[in-house]
């Protein structure tokens, strides 16, 4: 497989999008115009640079505003048309695309644009060069790949051929099926993007919400099982216009745009085997069956702190680490680590966050596959060495830098706790199960990445994005599921925030808050109060609201506001859920109990628990908000 992205696709200079592109793995770049013109490098010297980094130039673009058009305009245009095809000479590439008219002279009729098209076509071979086109979404008299085929197919020149593009197709919600009619051979490159769905401008949402393939809503996915099934051989490339990517770090833009086209073909083959694909085997995702481990990078000084939280939300200190200063608290199935280790990973992350989850151990159904699939898709090997009678347990890089271990119950990776730890009899506990979800906290500009890791790596499914109300500003919060691994991504854009502030204050750690199950939150609640748990209280207007929005019980209400119990509701069930305050450092628990099939995560209550969160750590002195 053959990949390649649009310079303007990623921010920074023209050589350090070089360097990002060519160490994220891509083939060859589309070099923008306004790219080169910005630079200060000659045309052959870009050329070189392009070689020199092992890449190609795939495409030169745009050349507009040709096709349709009356004289003396028509003849303008070949003569810019022949100036561009001796820059691509000086360039090193062989095609161009041509994106259909917008000029408000320009003259409708197929037969005309052929006609343009099979001249333009002797041109470019003068040259030796090639000529695509491509219909955009918002082109004059040319707006559907349908269209731009038939300019192509009428103009019969073995210089002329047809530019794809999945925003074009998809965003007017054509049908890419159509795409299967065309031979592959007169498809002379295909661009990729993703978006949101949004109802918008078509010329806007294009310039500012493209997204990586998987990172939308767009059917990207039947877009290139029907340009697989033409028998396209070319590159595929990424054209991304975003905001958000122009202003982000190329080195990871650029991998994320790799990533996602790995993903994308592995879905093509895995949806329709019959479609011959040019990607490596590699395993297929498998749902995670649950979070088998958290832990905690801390230092002996701040251990004490910790641990009576723990031991206050009900756990109990059930083992130690055969080699390492690492305790094991456990409540239900739950296991909690807490490393104080002077050396390693775990001292590594806690000078860099302070207290914070460096691990995360996930049991999936086969851990060696799940890491073969992870590295395939461009994830970060984490193997810090195994001390003597230590497990080897595959790890990749997760958010924030913190690590990822894979276990399974089919290997000796599922004799963890025989292995690794010397484990005495766990207390009763609090009635807490297991772990319902984690929250991660992240910059804005890094949720798009990290819901890609996970749908792409463990094929996660995303809930539709909210908006969560800071008395500081907004947060945007997303949730990804696979099986028994659910994660909300929580993206900061303001710092005042509360997860602003825990990014900043943490130097970006990644969990900030653990929600644990429980099968009778009041029992829990209870048992947590006998134990000192340091609950987060919730003011009573929020009850007063909560009675008449859903018509509760004003028995079940007061039990609620007596124990500081939030309540949620959809039409496939109940949840409630209970906080602690947070820790000096940001970090919270999280008490939840879910009813019939709630699949939501209590999100309409996360604007009171903020507030009810920044009243608790309000300085001394300070108003009430």
């Amino acid at each position: 497989m053959k990949t390649s992205i649009a310079t303007v696709s990623i921010s920074g200079g023209f050589a350090e999008k070089l360097t990002a592109i060519a160490d994220a793995g891509f083939d060859g770049i589309e070099i923008f115009e306004q790219d080169f013109i910005a630079s200060d490098f000659t045309p052959a010297e870009v050329g070189e640079m392009v070689r020199d980094h092992g890449l190609t130039i795939t495409l030169f673009q745009p050349f507009r505003d040709f096709e349709g058009l009356p004289e003396p305009l028509r003849s303008r245009a070949f003569a810019r048309a022949a100036r561009k095809f001796d820059l691509m000479n000086q360039l090193g590439t062989d095609l161009v695309l041509v994106c259909s008219s917008v000029h408000p002279e320009a003259i409708g009729g197929i037969d005309r644009m052929a006609q343009d098209f099979r001249d333009l076509g002797d041109l470019a071979a003068s040259h030796g060069v090639r000529v695509g086109f491509e219909a955009l979404a918002w082109g004059r008299h040319v707006n559907d790949h349908r269209d731009a085929w038939e300019v192509v197919r009428r103009a019969d020149h073995p210089h002329v051929g047809l530019i794809l593009d999945s925003f074009h197709t998809l965003g007017r919600k054509i049908d890419p099926d159509t795409i299967r009619r065309i031979p592959g051979d007169k498809i002379f490159f295909v661009q990729l993007a993703d978006a949101p769905a949004i109802d918008m401008d078509l010329l806007y949402w294009s310039r500012h919400f493209r997204n990586m393939p998987g990172e939308g809503d767009l059917d990207v996915t039947g877009f290139m099982r029907a340009v697989t099934a033409t028998g396209y051989a070319g590159p595929l490339s990424l054209e991304i216009f975003n905001d958000q990517f122009r202003a982000g770090v190329p080195r990871l833009v650029a991998t994320d745009g790799h990533r996602s086209l790995i993903s994308l073909m592995d879905t093509v083959r895995r949806t329709e085997p019959s479609l011959t694909v040019d990607l490596p085997a590699f395993p297929a995702a498998a749902p995670v069956e649950r979070i088998e481990f958290l832990e905690f990078a801390t230092a002996s000084a701040d251990a004490p702190a910790l641990d009576a939280l723990l031991a206050a939300t009900g756990f109990t200190q059930s083992g130690t680490h055969v080699s390492r200063p690492v305790t094991l608290w456990r409540q239900g199935g739950i296991n909690i680590l807490v490393n104080t280790d002077a050396e390693g990973f775990a001292r590594t992350s806690y000078v860099a966050h302070g207290t914070t989850v460096s691990e995360v151990g996930l049991m999936v159904p086969d851990a060696r596959a799940a890491h073969a699939r992870a590295l395939a898709l461009l994830a970060q090997d984490h193997a810090p060495p195994a001390r003597p009678n230590e497990l080897e347990i595959p790890a990749i890089r997760g958010v924030g830098g913190s690590m990822i271990r894979l276990l399974d119950s089919g290997s000796e990776l599922a004799r963890i706790w025989e292995v690794d730890f010397r484990t005495t009899r766990s207390g009763a506990g609090a009635g807490l199960t297991g772990i319902d979800h984690l929250g991660q906290t992240m910059a804005y500009d890094e949720m798009l990445s990290w819901a890609l890791y996970y749908t792409s790596i463990f094929g996660a499914a995303k809930a539709p994005m909210v908006d969560v109300a800071d008395p500081d500003g907004l947060v945007r919060s997303q949730a990804v599921q696979s099986g028994g691994l659910r994660v909300t991504l929580n993206g900061a854009e303001a710092r005042r925030t509360l997860a602003g502030r825990f990014v900043e204050d943490t130097f970006g750690a990644s969990v900030q808050h653990i929600a644990f199950a429980t099968p009778d939150i009041f029992a829990t609640a209870a048992e947590l109060a006998s134990r000192g748990f340091p609950v987060l209280e919730i003011g009573a207007n929020y009850y007063e609201d909560i009675a008449a929005r859903f018509g509760l019980d004003p028995a079940h209400v007061a039990r609620m506001q007596a124990a500081n119990v939030l309540y949620d509701e959809d039409a496939g069930g109940q949840f409630f859920q209970l906080y602690s305050a947070s820790r000096p450092d940001g970090l919270f628990f999280e008490i939840v109990q879910r009813q019939g099939h709630y699949q939501g995560y209590g999100a309409a209550n996360a604007p009171f628990r903020i507030a009810a969160q920044k009243r608790s750590t309000r300085p001394s002195g300070m108003p009430r908000a």
